[in-house]
């Protein structure tokens, strides 16, 4: 869509599907009530007959209508900068702002603030804080500098903070050092079981499962994990993988299998909104992107996707390309494609 034009047929589609990173785009006017509505609008979807979709916000005015009060389309840009200055401004503070402070630099309130963030990027504010410090951990880490310099240069503000958080659950399950030296010193269970999808690897630390994945054996988790210490799952480990094994044959249902996984602030953003994905449904790499603020980062959130190491409990099989195609899939198209049948079924 140009600055000037909206391609109906598309716009129709995203209202449907209430796709965010429509959001800005364009609006749409529902002539029956007189008021417009970001494509993502909760209220219940109008009649086809009843709509006429406008580039912005002021073209909808102009031709007579008001804004929604529940989705606030005319705050879409002022929403974006206030994303980005909350974004620029934890970067740039050594020790993380309160909500409070973020409000008072975007004329937000706190609450409404945290909304739009998670929103927008997957993460509260201070989640986004925490991943963004943990990332430069990782990247110290990955540089050869000690855990404790590392954990000092990241804006810790001592190493039982950061042990703290990891131990909450909130971040990385495995500590710095130990992914740093390939899983030295932890113990992963692990077992190949066939599915009807093939031999499916699943693979767990006392945290959750860190990696699941198709046509792989022992070879391939060693490389993941060469120093750690790999074994056959026991009777406790059995039963998490029969709850693997259901949700890889019903992939579309909720669960809360842990995880033990690591990312990026990136990576987490980006599995966070695969997460969000409707079971049956698939988004584009440019959605994706659109949706957590990086609508430029298309081939890194391609990136992100592939560092996936749980398949189907972060559910990468429904990122598409652009057009349409089916794109890439670690494990082969055919797994990809059964995996949304199955959803859709």
């Amino acid at each position: 869509m140009n600055e000037n034009f909206v391609d109906n047929v598309r716009a129709w589609t995203a209202v449907q599907a209430r796709d965010r990173s429509f959001d800005g785009k364009f609006v749409t006017g529902v002539l029956s009530t007189g008021i417009y509505c970001r494509p993502s609008c909760a209220a219940r979807h109008p009649k086809r007959e009843n709509v006429r979709f406008f580039a912005k916000a002021e073209q909808a005015e102009a031709a007579g209508l008001r804004a929604c009060l529940r989705c606030l389309p005319n705050d879409v840009a002022r929403d974006e900068a206030a994303v980005k200055t909350v974004i620029d401004a934890i970067r740039m503070a050594e020790a993380a702002p309160t909500l409070g402070e973020l409000g008072q630099l975007t004329s937000y309130s706190p609450t409404h603030l945290q909304r739009i963030f998670k929103r927008e990027t997957g993460l509260s504010p201070a989640a986004y804080a925490r991943a963004l410090r943990s990332e430069r951990v990782k990247d110290a880490l990955a540089g050869g500098a000690s855990v404790t310099e590392a954990i000092y240069d990241a804006g810790y503000g001592s190493a039982s903070r950061f042990y703290e958080e990891q131990k909450m659950g909130r971040k990385m399950g495995m500590k710095p050092g130990v992914w740093k030296n390939g899983g030295a010193g932890v113990t992963i269970y692990w077992a190949s079981v066939e599915t009807s999808l093939g031999v499916m690897l699943v693979a767990a630390t006392d945290k959750g499962v860190c990696c699941l994945s198709f046509n792989e054996g022992e070879a391939e988790l060693c490389q993941r994990f060469p120093k750690a210490d790999l074994q056959q799952g026991g009777d406790d480990f059995r039963k998490l993988l029969a709850q693997v094994m259901a949700q890889v044959q019903a992939p579309g249902r909720p669960h809360n299998i842990p995880v033990d996984v690591q990312g990026t602030a990136f990576q987490e953003a980006v599995w966070q909104e695969l997460r969000k994905i409707p079971e049956g449904e698939t988004r584009s790499y440019a959605d994706i992107a659109a949706a957590i603020g990086k609508p430029k980062a298309v081939r890194a959130v391609g990136s992100a996707n592939g560092a996936n190491h749980v398949a189907v409990l972060i559910p990468c099989h429904r990122v598409v390309r652009s057009d349409g195609s089916m794109g890439g899939y670690a494990y082969g198209l055919e797994i990809k494609q059964m995996l949304l049948e199955k959803e859709r079924g």
